[in-house]
């Protein structure tokens, strides 16, 4: 391999953080993996915000709090365990977020569920499990978190995470790119209702990300045939992806909302 091309397949340095997030309380959810919502809760603590954590795998949660807190301090970081089909949890975990810090500021919706399925062979319980919990789900917090952030009338940013497949086709994903062109329509009616009390309400798009579950659940024929897609020869590391959250969450993007940012390294 050449020197051109291992540097077109290689990930580039981690980056330290610059405190873009300092006193800012953040709830994400899905964030107790090793995909994109965990590298969130990891890249938001080293710019300086205090986390709370969803996620609908308690034993994981556990673990992933206990280790932040080891890292960052117990009083940076916490967890609640939340199923976001249920509203009942999506309400507890914002409320501890403002019972356990007096605010809360920023919202990542990082909560989603694929699967694979030919649209013909597709049962009407895969459908609507995709739908619930990617889609309905950030509907759910969404709303959860505007009323909050409407009535304490400070402000805050809501981040959620689509896809590339909401504009892109690729078989077998008829419900879960169905679901992230819907996140990415909700982000865009949302933003425009919220901006009457100062909260703005952005998207990533993100094309390939992989980490061990996806790796896990997705063939490596398919994962070679994806990553081959990629202007860099290479898929984004989940942290890459956060990163952009971490700009769409901070100052350095106040004036965008309603938008939906493509983090790909696909050809045109």
């Amino acid at each position: 391999m050449s020197s051109v091309e291992e540097s077109r397949s290689s990930a580039p340095p981690y980056l330290p953080g610059h405190a873009l997030l300092a006193g800012r309380t953040a709830v994400i959810t899905a964030a107790a993996g090793t995909g994109i919502g965990g590298a969130t809760a990891r890249r938001f603590l080293e710019e300086g915000a205090r986390v709370v954590l969803g996620d609908a795998h308690e034993a994981r949660l556990r673990s992933r709090v206990a280790a932040y807190a080891a890292q960052f301090g117990e009083e940076k970081v916490a967890g609640l365990p939340c199923d976001v089909t249920q509203e009942e949890q999506v309400a507890a975990l914002l409320d501890h977020a403002e019972e356990r810090h007096g605010t809360l500021d920023i919202l990542v919706n990082n909560a989603g569920l694929g699967g694979t399925s030919d649209l013909a062979d597709m049962s009407d319980e895969q459908w609507h499990t995709v739908l619930d919990v990617t889609l309905h789900g950030t509907f759910r917090c969404t709303r959860a978190a505007l009323r909050r952030m409407r009535a304490a009338g400070r402000g805050g940013v809501v981040v959620n995470n689509a896809s590339v497949l909401g504009w892109r086709a690729q078989r077998g994903q008829a419900h879960y790119a169905a679901a992230k062109a819907g996140v990415m329509a909700l982000t865009r009616c949302a933003a425009v209702e919220a901006a009457a009390y100062g909260v703005r309400v952005n998207a990533v798009a993100p094309s390939l990300a992989v980490h061990p579950h996806l790796a896990k659940v997705t063939g490596p024929e398919l994962l070679a045939e994806l990553t081959a897609r990629e202007a860099f020869a290479r898929s984004a590391e989940p942290w890459e992806v956060a990163n952009v959250i971490v700009f769409l969450a901070s100052g350095y993007s106040s004036y965008m909302t309603g938008e939906t940012v493509a983090v790909s390294s696909q050809r045109a």
